[in-house]
C-alpha cells in the first residue's frame, strides 16, 4: 500500500491505515517495534510530523504504546477476565481521567468500564482487561 499525497485523506491517516493493517494482519506482532521515524519518512515519503501524528492516532486507538527514547511498540493484548454484570446492574464505558490512567497504569486510548450493582456501588475496571458476562436466565 502506498501513500497518495493528492488524496483527500491526510497522509498521516493513510500511514496510520497502513500500520493498522500490518498490525491486524500480524505483520507487526504484539511487542514488536514499529519502524523508526526516519525509516518511515524515507519509506513512505512523508514528513516526520506526519509519522508522529499517525503513531499518535494509533496510540489513541490503543494499538501501540510509546516509550520515550526507545520508540513505539505494538501493544500486547492483556489477559481478559470474566466479570458478571450483577442482576439489576449496569455498565458505562468512558475514557479514564488522568488520575485513573496513572493509578490503573492504562495505555492511552484504553477506556474504563464503570460496573454498577443494584445498590449503586461502582467498580471501575480497564476496558481491555474485562469480558462482561450476564447471569444465565
Amino acid at each position: 500500500m502506498t501513500i497518495d499525497p493528492r488524496s483527500h485523506t491526510p497522509v498521516y491517516v493513510q500511514l496510520a491505515d497502513i500500520l493498522r493493517e500490518q498490525i491486524e494482519a500480524g505483520e507487526l506482532a504484539p511487542g514488536s517495534a514499529l519502524p523508526s521515524e526516519a525509516r518511515m519518512t524515507q519509506e513512505y515519503g512523508v514528513g516526520r510530523e506526519a509519522v508522529r501524528m499517525s503513531i499518535s492516532l494509533l496510540r489513541s486507538e490503543g494499538l501501540v504504546n510509546t516509550v520515550r527514547g526507545h520508540g513505539s511498540y505494538v501493544r500486547e493484548l492483556p489477559q481478559r477476565r470474566q466479570v458478571e454484570v450483577p442482576p439489576g446492574g449496569s455498565v458505562i464505558a468512558r475514557m479514564p481521567s488522568g488520575r485513573e490512567r496513572r493509578v490503573m497504569q492504562l495505555d492511552e486510548g484504553v477506556p474504563v468500564l464503570e460496573i454498577r450493582d443494584a445498590k449503586g456501588d461502582i467498580e471501575v475496571m480497564a476496558g481491555d482487561e474485562v469480558e462482561l458476562t450476564r447471569p444465565p436466565d
